[in-house]
């Protein structure tokens, strides 16, 4: 079961982790409306390192990015159902749009993104590149989305 840390907590535990040997992949995302898409990407993030860590949108950087009606789910829900899949360790909340400045403190070993995604048009590129970051790219579960479930529940 994982567990909401602050931003230095995990920088700290992050830095250890590696001096002990141990790895670490991340992955962002707002995970507003969770649904099999998210868990087989969170599983997939997991099976790549020893831990792994979210990097949660806040929900003043949801609203900057989905707008005034979003998130569904506050940040402290969408952190405790994150935190109860067996495969996230660490949540940690950003505020801003990007998580690159969080991403940049970290220095995970991998960093997971969506596979509708390429090197070229990853907004950390210059991240993970000078930090020599490895990443991985997921493929998303087809039709499987938050706005999905909230367009159908609408109608």
């Amino acid at each position: 079961m994982g567990e909401l840390v602050s931003q230095e907590q995990i920088i700290e535990i992050v830095r250890k982790g590696q001096q002990d040997g141990k790895t670490f992949a991340a992955t962002n995302g707002c995970f507003d409306i969770l649904h099999v898409g998210h868990v087989r990407y969170l599983k997939k993030t997991k099976s790549l390192a020893d831990y792994s860590i979210v990097m949660l949108n806040s929900d003043k950087s949801v609203k900057l990015i989905k707008g005034e009606d979003r998130p569904i789910n506050c940040e402290e829900d969408r952190a405790e159902i994150l935190n109860a899949l067996s495969s996230v360790d660490y949540v940690v909340l950003f505020e801003e749009r990007s998580p690159a400045n969080l991403l940049e403190a970290i220095k995970p070993d991998i960093y997971t993104k969506g596979a509708d995604y390429t090197l070229d048009t990853l907004p950390e590129r210059d991240i993970v590149l000078r930090n020599n970051i490895k990443v991985e790219f997921i493929e998303f579960v087809k039709g499987k989305s938050t706005t999905n479930v909230i367009n159908k529940c609408l109608k």
